[in-house]
């Protein structure tokens, strides 16, 4: 540094640190301009270029989620008339359920009470036989032990069927009279 100023120093000229010479001045005006023209030529449309092309992804994009949001609105539009078919169906279901249920018991109820009147029916008819029978053993056993008194009082043998029928027959319906003339009285 010492021998550049005293090179600058001999040969008289005091340079001003500040200024450039005007031969750096347009040298560095030419590079700079080379380097413009090299940028506005390759970098500056490969910017342009990228800038454009996520420009038009964030936009795809935004028409993606838009379309996204339609479609999602659009589903749970669905699925909430679905929901809502579902549940009025249900509904239907346990109302039909409901009326069938009535009838089953109303049906049963039939069923039950056809049932206990044929029962009922049926004991009444078991009674009457039974009565019946019953009345048929009576007359039988009253039958004999008439005769057999009959035949002590009389003093004569009624062992003739016919004969002993016919008495028998005849001492009952006498009481039957006589109990319903009683009944008829009270």
């Amino acid at each position: 540094m010492l021998n550049s100023a005293l090179v600058l120093a001999a040969e008289g000229k005091t340079h001003n640190p500040i200024i450039p010479d005007i031969s750096e001045l347009i040298l560095g005006i030419v590079a700079f301009l080379i380097l413009l023209f090299i940028l506005k030529k390759y970098v500056v449309p490969r910017f342009e270029a990228a800038y454009e092309e996520r420009a038009q992804k964030i936009e795809g994009g935004i028409e993606k989620a838009e379309r996204a949001q339609a479609e999602a609105e659009e589903a749970l539009a669905k699925y909430k008339a679905q929901l809502h078919e579902a549940r009025s169906e249900a509904a239907k279901i346990r109302d039909d359920a409901r009326l069938e249920a009535e009838q089953i018991k109303a049906e049963l109820r039939a069923e039950a009470e056809a049932e206990s009147q044929r029962i009922v029916a049926q004991g009444q008819a078991q009674l009457q036989a039974q009565k019946a029978q019953i009345i048929a053993e009576l007359r039988a056993d009253m039958g004999r032990n008439a005769v057999e008194l009959a035949s002590r009082i009389v003093g004569e043998s009624l062992e003739d069927e016919a004969r002993r029928r016919g008495t028998v027959d005849r001492f009952l319906a006498e009481l039957e009279t006589a109990g319903a003339s009683n009944g008829a009285g009270k």
